[in-house]
C-alpha cells in the first residue's frame, strides 16, 4: 500500500488481529452474497429442468429436486428444434461480428488517418449514442423492408441482422480511443520500412489491438445473441428464427420444465464463450485506459 492512500481502515488497524478478523469476514460475507445473487437464478433454471412439471409448480418451491428427470433436455433439444434455431443464433452472430470488425477500419482512419471533416463525421456518430434504441426500430424495419436504391426486401434474411448491426457507434468509439493510444513512433518506424497504410493497419495496428478486438467481439456476439425484438420483427418464417425469439414462440406448448431446459441449453454457448475469453475482456478494459 502505498504512502498516502485512502483506505476505509488503516493498515495499523488492519494489522491487529480483530482487525485483521474484521475485515476478512466483511469481504467473504459481501463475495458470498454477491455470488449467490449471481449464480442462484442459473442454479434455479438448471435443477428447475431436472424437476417433474407438479414438483417445479409446487408451493413452496423444493431446493433440490425429489427425483431426477434428465429427459426434459432431450425433450427440449428435439421438440424446440434446438439445433436449427442455435444455427440460425450462430449465423446471425457470426455476421454481426464479421461485419462490426471490418468497420474497425473506419475507427482506424478516424483516428489515425484524420480524414477531412472527420471530427464532424464522429460527432454525428455519438450523437446516435443520445437517440433511444426503440426510437430506431421503424425507421431501420423500414429501410430493410425495402432498401434504398435497389428496393430489395431483406426481410427473413441474416443481412437484416448483419447490416443494423454494423452501426454500433459504442464499438466504433471504444476502437477509436484505443486507436489514439497506440505509439505513433511505432506506426511511423512501419512506414519508414515502406510499408504502406494497409500493410500497417494489417501487420501492426490489428495484432497490438487484440485484447480491444476481443471486447468488442464479445459486445458484438452477445449483442445478436440474446436481442428479442428486432428478430422478431425482421423473421417472420419460423424455421429462420434465432432461439431467442423460438424460446418464446413455441413456449406456449412446451412444459415448463421441458422450457427450462432450452433456457439452460441456450444460455450455454454465451457462458462457454465469455470464461474461454475473458481474460481478454479484462486484457481489452485495461487497455483501454492505458496511454501508449
Amino acid at each position: 500500500m502505498t504512502p498516502g492512500t485512502r483506505t476505509l481502515i488503516s493498515p495499523a488497524a488492519l494489522a491487529r488481529p480483530r482487525g485483521k478478523a474484521l475485515y476478512w469476514t466483511v469481504f467473504t460475507t459481501v463475495t458470498v452474497l454477491f455470488a449467490l445473487a449471481f449464480l442462484f437464478p442459473v442454479y434455479w433454471m438448471v435443477t428447475g429442468a431436472l424437476k417433474s412439471p407438479d414438483e417445479v409448480a409446487r408451493t413452496p418451491p423444493t431446493p433440490l429436486p425429489e427425483h431426477w428427470h434428465p429427459g426434459g433436455y432431450t425433450d427440449a433439444w428435439e421438440l424446440m428444434e434446438l439445433p436449427r434455431h442455435l444455427g440460425n443464433t450462430v449465423v446471425q452472430a457470426a455476421g454481426a461480428w464479421a461485419f462490426q470488425l471490418v468497420l474497425c477500419t473506419a475507427a482506424y482512419s478516424l483516428s489515425k488517418l484524420r480524414p477531412a471533416f472527420g471530427k464532424v463525421v464522429l460527432g454525428g456518430i455519438l450523437a446516435t449514442l443520445m437517440v433511444p434504441a426503440q426510437a430506431l426500430v421503424v425507421p431501420k424495419y423500414l429501410t430493410v423492408a425495402d432498401l434504398p436504391l435497389i428496393h430489395t426486401s431483406l426481410l427473413n434474411d441474416p443481412l437484416a441482422v448483419w447490416l443494423p448491426a454494423v452501426a454500433n457507434a459504442f464499438n466504433l468509439y471504444l476502437l477509436k480511443r484505443f486507436f489514439d493510444q497506440l505509439p505513433r513512433e511505432v506506426l511511423e518506424a512501419a512506414e519508414i520500412d515502406g510499408a504502406g497504410k494497409l500493410r500497417v493497419l494489417w501487420s501492426v495496428v490489428l495484432p497490438m489491438s487484440r485484447p480491444v478486438l476481443g471486447v468488442v467481439s464479445i459486445f458484438a456476439l452477445v449483442a445478436v445473441w440474446q436481442d428479442f425484438l428486432w428478430p422478431l420483427m425482421v423473421f417472420s418464417d419460423t424455421g429462420k428464427q434465432p432461439i431467442s425469439v423460438a424460446l418464446v414462440q413455441l413456449s406456449q406448448n412446451v412444459q415448463l420444465t421441458v422450457l427450462l431446459a432450452a433456457m439452460v441449453i441456450a444460455s450455454i454457448p454465451m457462458v462457454a464463450l465469455f470464461l474461454v475469453f475473458q481474460r481478454h475482456v479484462i486484457a481489452g478494459i485495461g487497455a483501454g485506459s492505458t496511454k501508449g
